[in-house]
């Protein structure tokens, strides 16, 4: 993986992870061999970064987001890349890390780069930074040379890994203007295991089954306290009723 390349590619490809897996950029083509194509958006091709090819990426929930999934005061978070040998460092919950990333490549048509790349840099402005990295297709193609948009380390939304409950509660109460955050870890969670039959991301799941519960959780305290406030009024009504039927002598 290099940093910020100068140079324009002749054909620009982008690589989408997090919500450029199920929410695509304005203007994309479609590879001519797509493998996939979702229910209401045209993706154009599933493929993986292998560590061969990119000196291996973990991707992991580090990352804070203020202006998407979050407020600046309450920060949501959200996915970025982050080398394995960065990830071996930190003290993570889970005891390792699959070997790929999954992910969707667009093509972006030529004369449309400049306004999509705009368009990039203000939804991935915060905390972000652009890098060039291979990309794998499925389906044994040859390698495509894509931008692709990092949170990395060394930026201070970079929150580092947490205890997977605490990060879940956070998640399922923060919001920001993009919606609420827990949206974006389930539509993730969805989108991840609807690409390929081992797409799927442990920790992504695992947070998502966590922040389910709580939603549950959540929705049996409604039905008690909904239960309790209709037997207080029956009984106020019944009160009322036999107040009024009361015969005065």
């Amino acid at each position: 993986m290099t940093n910020q390349d100068s140079s324009e590619p002749s054909e620009f490809w982008l690589y989408g992870y997090g919500s450029l897996i199920w929410k695509p950029p304005p203007h994309f083509g479609k590879h001519p061999k797509p493998l996939f194509n979702g229910p209401s958006t045209d993706v154009s091709l599933i493929s993986q970064i292998r560590e061969s090819l990119d000196g291996s990426t973990v991707m992991s929930v580090v990352s804070g987001s203020e202006d998407h999934r979050g407020t600046p005061e309450a920060p949501g978070r959200v996915v970025t890349l982050i080398e394995r040998s960065y990830w071996e460092q930190l003290t993570d919950h889970h005891d390792s890390a699959p070997e790929r990333v999954w992910g969707v490549a667009y093509r972006i048509i030529p004369e449309k780069v400049a306004e999509v790349k705009e368009y990039l840099d203000i939804r991935e402005i915060n905390g972000y930074t652009i890098h060039y990295a291979p990309f794998q297709p499925a389906d044994g193609s040859p390698p495509i040379r894509t931008l692709v948009y990092i949170g990395t380390p060394d930026n201070e939304q970079f929150v580092g890994p947490q205890d997977p409950q605490k990060l879940a509660e956070h998640i399922f109460r923060s919001q920001g203007p993009s919606g609420l955050n827990k949206d974006y870890l389930l539509s993730l969670d969805t989108a991840l295991s609807e690409l390929a039959p081992d797409s799927g991301d442990v920790h992504i799941h695992d947070l998502a089954r966590r922040v389910r519960e709580l939603e549950s959780n959540r929705a049996d305290e409604n039905k008690v306290t909904s239960s309790l406030l209709s037997a207080h009024k029956q009984k106020h009504s019944t009160e009322e009723a036999e107040e009024i039927e009361e015969p005065h002598h």
